[in-house]
């Protein structure tokens, strides 16, 4: 089993570009906030909604990918119980995507 100190997270390589993208995320939120704050028309809000769900989907599924990737193809590898719970972890986390 993998020592969990020294295990990283398939995500690392591209941590730079994940924290990138949700800054830019956090500042599409605060624009929506002025948004309404300002009484923009609906529709333009929604649009701008529907680019930062669309933003969020996508850092979830690179999250996954990564995820797939590294952590359940390392436990794979190992084979045992760790195996089957990396597995059940991806299949609950595609549910709850598939779900949102």
């Amino acid at each position: 089993m993998t020592d969990e100190t020294t295990h990283h997270h398939g995500y690392i390589s591209a941590k730079d570009d994940y924290l990138k993208r949700l800054r830019r995320i956090e500042g599409q939120a605060r624009g929506l906030q002025r948004m309404v704050d300002e009484e923009q028309y609906c529709i333009d809000i929604l649009t701008q909604v529907s680019a930062m769900t669309k933003a969020l989907q996508s850092v979830a599924l690179g999250l996954l990918d990564d995820h797939l990737a590294h952590c359940v193809a390392d436990a794979i590898a190992e084979g045992g119980d760790a195996a089957d719970e990396r597995i059940r972890e991806a299949s609950a986390a595609i549910a709850r995507l598939v779900r949102s």
